[in-house]
């Protein structure tokens, strides 16, 4: 039997639509974000209580987890969705700081604003003055948006969106990953990345350079996701985003989580924002991290 994830525009929305930006130049990142406040932990508390509150026992697992963490009973929907390299990829966006823990981004970023801004997990290792110094960029959104401006030495989490359907997929956010608002299988390549003001370290251009045409036998792939950043975890969970830090989220997402973190070239981050084929030009906001066993999928062989 197919199972058939429906899924309305109007219900993706918490990956939110996003402006283009244009720039200006020679700016300079600030020292720290400027995020409005810092919520207390009764918040997120109350927050996850909430979300547990919305389980009304037919929706699946949730996301983003703990990948060093097996521990989950929720098992409502175990289809898994093939291997990236037979879907279609669909769209790439990126989240500041990690959404999942563990392996190499255990440290947290503290509670946030309670909106999805300020909060998530870090690189748990060390950078030199030289990779966080900060960098003169040319003032486009990436650097200067006033909820998670990107700077040296930040943790994102990138999303590499697979989907089942062929064709033209390419596009702004999921709903482009779906036809007819459905789609059999979504899937979620995973890779956690370090920006450092280093014009040697990867260049993120060409992390995320697209290769195909959409069509069966020449899918369009993330040509060149890193493979030697540790054996992925997998795990059925759902979309994100921190518009379901108090709902659960009805739609299922097959997630391959990488542990280990690879640092890139911040210059980089900001000339892919300034042209993709996805219409990114700035950090998606971060969900609460789901630790409730009873929201969580078991993890299989991990």
């Amino acid at each position: 039997m197919t199972n058939t994830i429906k899924i309305s525009l109007v219900s993706l929305a918490v990956i939110p639509l996003i402006v283009f930006s244009g720039c200006e130049k020679n700016h300079t990142s600030h020292s720290v974000h400027e995020h409005s406040h810092v919520v207390s932990s009764s918040v997120i508390a109350q927050q996850r209580a909430t979300l547990l509150n919305s389980l009304d026992g037919s929706q699946g697992a949730q996301a983003p987890r703990d990948i060093d963490s097996v521990v989950g009973t929720n098992s409502k929907k175990t289809v898994t969705a093939p291997s990236y390299t037979q879907m279609n990829l669909c769209d790439i966006h990126f989240h500041i700081s990690a959404e999942h823990k563990g392996g190499e981004f255990t440290q947290y970023a503290g509670n946030g604003d309670g909106h999805g801004y300020g909060t998530g997990y870090k690189y748990s290792g060390s950078l030199t003055h030289e990779e966080k110094a900060p960098y003169a960029h040319d003032g486009s959104k990436l650097f200067t948006n006033a909820h998670n401006p990107l700077e040296s030495g930040d943790t994102f989490e990138v999303h590499y969106v697979y989907t089942s359907n062929t064709g033209d997929t390419l596009g702004h956010s999921l709903g482009t990953c779906l036809v007819d608002g459905k789609a059999d299988f979504l899937r979620v390549e995973t890779q956690v990345y370090v920006a450092v003001n280093d014009r040697d370290a990867l260049d993120f251009t060409n992390l995320t350079k697209v290769s195909g045409d959409g069509t069966v036998g020449n899918l369009y792939q993330a040509a060149n996701i890193p493979n030697n950043t540790g054996t992925p975890v997998q795990y059925e969970g759902s979309t994100t985003g921190a518009g379901y830090n108090k709902k659960v989220s009805p739609y299922q997402v097959t997630w391959n989580v990488r542990p280990k973190v690879a640092k890139v070239d911040i210059k980089t981050v900001g000339e892919w924002c300034l042209d993709n084929e996805f219409d990114e030009d700035h950090a998606h906001d971060v969900r609460n991290l789901v630790k409730n066993p009873l929201l969580l999928s078991p993890i299989v062989g991990h």
